[in-house]
């Protein structure tokens, strides 16, 4: 038996053991490896094309399908390349990774650019009677009649693209505690040579950047509860906060569900976003989308041969999926820094942690052994917030407001410039700098914005840092 000051001596090894749990969770309370034991060491180019590190080298060959079909363009139906013909016949992009370029984030055309080919634009009707909302619950938004939900700049040979997006650009300048001012700029888009009668007098329109691909799968696996947990509608605790979830309509189970995925969290799944994607931006039908993006109004576009029916098989959408899901999250740098520590600091001190989550752990998953169980470190509640007037576009997608977006994961947002060659951030792209984002935030987010415009010069540059860390 276990003598008296055996018990105490092993008492005291558990206390001394747990006080160095809590200093190294202090010490690292934003560790290295934001995804888990998927995170990977790389910093170049390439940063966010690998498949989750905890990956079986079984598993990869998957992966590598995944990407070629990803990578590589659609072609018109019909053609010998059956397993990728049915481009069209309207559609955004010819491929995936166009828009998501070297697995980032896109980028808005410059003054007078005529490419938007890493951008959308949704469009709607503003609902005014209870059935239109209805509408709006049920699929997302009130469907423009003559062009649908989505414009699509690009057609096949011999059928009219829907319009072109001219773009131009709103400036006002902030100054910041020391004298230091920011231009802030605001894209503003009008849409040119509708190709099919007139808009809509009511017409609602949000521009959409292209987000990062990494980590996705993770935050799949985050659990329906650990998000109820986090929402906050009525802001019970007093803090301002007050994020809410949207409710979805899921295709696979014909039922509402938690969105997760788009900027207004729009989509319930990984499958169901490819599968919107490759229906919206590359006019290819699935299973889940059956029927081709063409509105009564569009005569050509539903003519059109097609490549099969669906188009992309389920075979090849959950082979996306998959590589999709598995995209890992580099690694941190500079951790431990003094400046990027103080960095840390100071971003919680300005309360960017109420809606930036920082540890959360992820379901276990037996069919999904990389996203299983993982402490991961995304710094997003996938909640919706209002973020006031300066960012609204006032077009409500489901259960979101107009004023209301999802918190964006920020893992990885440090390598922005290396991976996209230029840096464009929050939904449409406005935002040219991480500065420029912090000072767009409103509505909830207005007083930690408020508290960023108050640092020294010396503190917004640690607060930068352990951005650029991420």
């Amino acid at each position: 038996m276990m003598s008296r000051i055996q018990r105490r001596l092993r008492a005291l090894r558990g206390l001394f053991f747990f006080c160095l749990t809590l200093i190294a969770g202090w010490v690292h309370a934003y560790p290295a490896d934001s995804g888990g034991a998927t995170s990977v060491r790389k910093s170049d180019v390439n940063a966010f094309s690998l498949p989750s590190n905890n990956m079986s080298f079984e598993r990869r060959v998957d992966f590598s399908v995944g990407n070629s079909f990803f990578r590589n363009p659609w072609v018109i139906a019909p053609a010998s390349t059956t397993a990728r013909d049915g481009l069209g016949p309207l559609f955004n992009t010819n491929g995936c990774q166009n828009c998501h370029i070297k697995d980032g984030r896109g980028h808005l055309p410059a003054e007078g650019d005529s490419n938007a080919v890493s951008i959308l634009l949704r469009i709607s009707v503003a609902p005014k009677s209870a059935a239109d909302w209805q509408q709006v619950y049920r699929h997302g938004a009130l469907t423009e009649p003559n062009y649908g939900t989505q414009i699509q700049d690009f057609a096949i040979p011999g059928i009219e693209p829907e319009a072109q997006l001219a773009i131009h650009y709103e400036t006002h300048t902030v100054e910041l505690a020391g004298g230091e001012t920011v231009e802030l700029r605001k894209p503003i888009v009008k849409l040119q040579n509708p190709g099919y009668g007139p808009l809509h007098p009511d017409l609602q329109m949000s521009l959409r950047l292209a987000p990062p691909m990494i980590g996705l799968g993770l935050l799949e696996a985050i659990p329906d509860a650990t998000l109820q947990g986090f929402a906050d509608e009525q802001d019970r605790d007093g803090d301002g906060i007050s994020g809410k979830l949207n409710r979805v309509w899921s295709e696979e189970r014909d039922d509402y569900a938690i969105g997760r995925f788009g900027w207004k969290a729009e989509q319930p799944s990984l499958k169901q976003q490819n599968a919107a994607a490759f229906a919206g931006d590359i006019g290819i039908t699935s299973s889940l989308f059956p029927q081709t993006d063409c509105t009564p109004a569009q005569k050509k576009c539903l003519a059109a041969p097609d490549g099969g029916t669906p188009e992309v098989s389920d075979r090849i959408l959950d082979q996306v999926t998959f590589y999709s899901r598995n995209l890992a999250v580099p690694l941190r740098r500079d951790v431990d820094d003094p400046q990027v520590k103080e960095g840390a600091r100071l971003f919680a001190q300005a309360g960017c942690e109420s809606c930036h989550k920082t540890h959360i752990t992820t379901a276990t998953l037996p069919e999904q052994p990389e996203q299983s169980a993982q402490l991961i470190h995304p710094y997003t509640d996938l909640l919706l917030h209002d973020m006031g007037d300066g960012l609204a576009d006032d077009r409500p997608a489901f259960q979101a407001s107009g004023r209301e977006w999802r918190t964006a994961p920020l893992w990885g947002i440090g390598l922005t410039a290396v991976v996209s060659g230029s840096e464009h951030y929050l939904h449409d792209g406005r935002a040219r700098t991480l500065l420029e984002a912090i000072l767009w935030h409103g509505g909830e987010a207005q007083p930690s914005r408020d508290k960023v415009r108050a640092m020294t010069l010396a503190q917004r540059q640690a607060l930068l840092a352990f951005l650029r860390s991420l």
